[in-house]
């Protein structure tokens, strides 16, 4: 499996671009994984904090991954301040774990589960995401079929 570390300054995006802090990784190590731009990542930073995440475009032909207020303030860093960090493969290509009710639901719907599956793993985390902020187990069941029929719908109408 692939894995890269450095160390360097936290920065942070213009704000029209989002405001966010982050780390610049270049792209030569992007193209040393095997999915490039498309890879799933465990950043690690200070030997402290690991997360999973994806990869952006910085405009000018690298990337960077952000880094949430949340871990700065475990951090106690800032904008300006060194960070180590440590990126490998996600063994998982979706970077998130697939929820039980999702997962007994394709095992049961098999027309449910070929749409799934068509899906790009983006489509598929926007899913999980949705559906794991939700605790009502009804309204988690009819997220998981709303959200695949629109997209079978799109689908159709993309042939």
């Amino acid at each position: 499996m692939t894995k890269h570390h450095g160390r360097q300054t936290i920065k942070q995006l213009e704000k029209r671009k989002g405001g966010y802090h982050y780390i610049r990784i270049s792209s030569s190590i992007i193209d040393s994984f095997e999915r490039k731009r498309k890879t799933r990542l465990i950043c690690t930073l200070d030997s402290m904090i690991s997360y999973r995440c994806g990869l952006n475009h910085l405009g000018d032909g690298n990337y960077f991954i952000i880094i949430s207020g949340k871990y700065l303030k475990e951090l106690g860093k800032g904008l300006g301040e060194e960070v180590t960090w440590k990126i490998e493969e996600d063994p998982d290509p979706l970077g998130v774990e697939i929820p039980e009710v999702l997962a007994v639901f394709l095992t049961q719907d098999t027309h449910a589960n070929e749409i799934f599956q068509k899906l790009t793993d983006g489509k598929k985390r926007s899913l999980i995401y949705s559906i794991i902020k939700i605790k009502d187990f009804d309204s988690q069941v009819r997220t998981i079929i709303d959200f695949l029929e629109e997209q079978s719908r799109r689908m159709g109408s993309a042939r």
